[in-house]
């Protein structure tokens, strides 16, 4: 069955840098559009960024500039680094496998002095 596992959540401080991982299996991991949402308390889930299975980015007007959106589809694993991270960032972020049903568990990303 299908399996997204994301890694690479905690605690940083404005400024800082984290890496978000999304180990997949269970289907074929390179033939899938991919996105990162984001969902903080209180509001509703929104797309951060996708990545087509050509490899093609898009990315929400936030975080445009400061996060970056890869795969790497031999290790059938997503990423998503961020940079310059702010308070706003602050949510739990989930891996999906764009126009299907199958999401990850999600993991915490917390922006904070």
């Amino acid at each position: 069955q299908v399996q997204l596992v994301e890694s690479g959540g905690g605690l940083v401080q404005p400024g800082g840098s984290l890496r978000l991982s999304c180990a997949a299996s269970g289907f074929t991991f390179s033939s899938y559009h991919m996105g990162w949402y984001r969902q903080a308390a209180g509001k509703q889930r929104e797309l951060v960024a996708s990545i087509s299975s050509g490899g093609s980015t898009d990315y929400g007007d936030s975080v445009k500039g400061r996060f970056t959106i890869s795969r790497d589809n031999a290790k059938n694993t997503m990423y998503l680094q961020m940079n310059s991270l702010k308070p706003d960032d602050t949510a739990v972020y989930y891996c999906h496998v764009r126009y299907t049903s199958h999401w990850g568990q999600g993991t915490q990303v917390t922006v904070s002095s």
